[in-house]
């Protein structure tokens, strides 16, 4: 009787229970089951399943195979490692003992530098024609080969490349090929300006690219973080400079950029905006001798390493998509914002034709039609001549320059592109 008792007080309690929760809920007290399904089901659908990191390589993977062919692997794995980077001397802060510092580490100004290699290359061309003149003039007089000779000499000093074509004021250091070694933060100097910018040196070429002339007005579109306006500052030459970005909080770190390096007196110089910049046409048209728009893009070694402010993510599909219009837009405002004779350099860090050269074509092409402006694109292919023993460049670009990242120059991408405004 007592196990019969027994039985029936479980079946008591169990039947109590059974009405507690309900026919098929769960026991009371221990939460509502289908809710935890719900919840991982909610975090499933909000997660990203792939990060943009992913999503970008993947990306170029299909496109720049196609387009760089055999030099994809080797561009692709520099992506992937840590970049090199350029020293950008800081002219108003006192830079001897800085430039001593350099070379004691085997770092050499890149800038000043290039010419010198080119005329000694140059003349060692000159020298082997001349040679080659020789043998073949053998019949002739000494006097006739010793005057071919110094003809040949004086094409190779006069020749194009040769041509002042870069700011001697600008001191960019950097290591040799191979040499992974870093900078040392910048310090300040008795007056709290630091003596150099750390920066991707392909980065300067641009600028460099720009050929600012004394008492020229420069507009520099995209200004912000501001690595780029304090180059152009470091000419000494600007007459007078314009920095704009649309975007508020990049202004600030132009300003940072401006207090951090620049004295008070040449501040003044300068003036910052925060506008849209495709609007700058009808604001100030037909006003700048040299414009620089470096326009936003895909940011290609961001995109593939880190995950923060990333335009491959996937709630900026459409503004990725829209890269290419809002370059053009950025290109036909500096176009328009230049005066006639003035220049225009155009330049992205990414390798895609799609926002390199196409906009530039495009922009020529409704330059023409639409404004009645005509546009030169510049020959820029001296540059690699100057700057092959910094840089690794496509020697495939159809219009303008495009650095590519190497394992030994790891320092780019960066396309660059000139424009003369007729």
């Amino acid at each position: 009787m007592a196990a019969l008792a027994g039985g029936g007080g479980r079946a008591a309690a169990a039947a109590l229970l059974l009405r507690r929760r309900g026919p098929g809920g769960p026991p009371a007290g221990l939460g509502a089951g289908p809710r935890r399904y719900r919840y991982k089901e909610k975090w499933a659908a909000t997660a990203p399943r792939i990060p943009p990191t992913r999503l970008a390589l993947h990306h170029f993977d299909m496109n720049y195979s196609l387009q760089l062919k055999d030099l994809w692997p080797s561009v692709r794995a520099s992506l992937l490692c840590e970049q090199k980077y350029g020293a950008l001397l800081n002219n108003f802060s006192p830079v001897d003992h800085v430039t001593q510092e350099l070379e004691l580490l085997n770092a050499t100004d890149f800038v000043s530098e290039a010419p010198q290699k080119a005329l000694r290359s140059q003349w060692g061309a000159a020298a082997e024609e001349a040679g080659r003149g020789e043998s073949r003039s053998q019949e002739g007089s000494g006097e006739g080969r010793t005057a071919m000779q110094a003809e040949t000499m004086t094409q190779a000093e006069t020749s194009p490349l040769l041509q002042p074509s870069i700011s001697s004021n600008i001191k960019c250091y950097t290591f040799p090929r191979g040499d992974i070694t870093r900078f040392r933060p910048a310090r300040p100097d008795a007056l709290g300006l630091l003596d150099y910018y750390l920066m991707d040196a392909a980065s300067l070429l641009p600028v460099l690219a720009l050929n600012v002339q004394p008492d020229d007005f420069v507009l520099d579109l995209c200004a912000a973080p501001g690595g780029k306006t304090l180059a152009l500052l470091q000419t000494g030459i600007c007459g007078h400079l314009a920095a704009n970005d649309v975007s508020i909080s990049r202004t600030k770190r132009l300003y940072q950029i401006l207090h951090s390096y620049v004295p008070k007196e040449i501040k003044e110089t300068v003036s910052v905006t925060s506008c849209d910049g495709r609007d700058w046409g009808q604001l100030q048209g037909s006003t700048f001798h040299k414009v620089l728009v470096d326009v936003p893009c895909t940011t290609d070694r961001h995109s593939v390493m880190e995950e923060e402010n990333n335009i491959f993510h996937r709630r900026r599909t459409k503004e990725r998509q829209m890269l290419p219009m809002l370059q053009l837009q950025l290109l036909m405002a500096g176009i328009l914002a230049t005066k006639p004779g003035g220049e225009v350099v155009y330049s992205t860090c990414s390798l895609s034709p799609l926002q390199n050269e196409y906009v530039i074509e495009r922009a020529v092409e409704i330059a023409e039609t639409q404004f009645n402006i005509s546009i030169h694109v510049e020959d820029l292919s001296h540059f690699r001549t100057l700057f092959q023993d910094t840089f690794s460049f496509f020697l495939d670009c159809r219009l303008g320059e495009l650095v590519l990242p190497h394992l030994t120059a790891n320092f780019g991408p960066m396309y660059f592109c000139k424009l003369r405004r007729m």
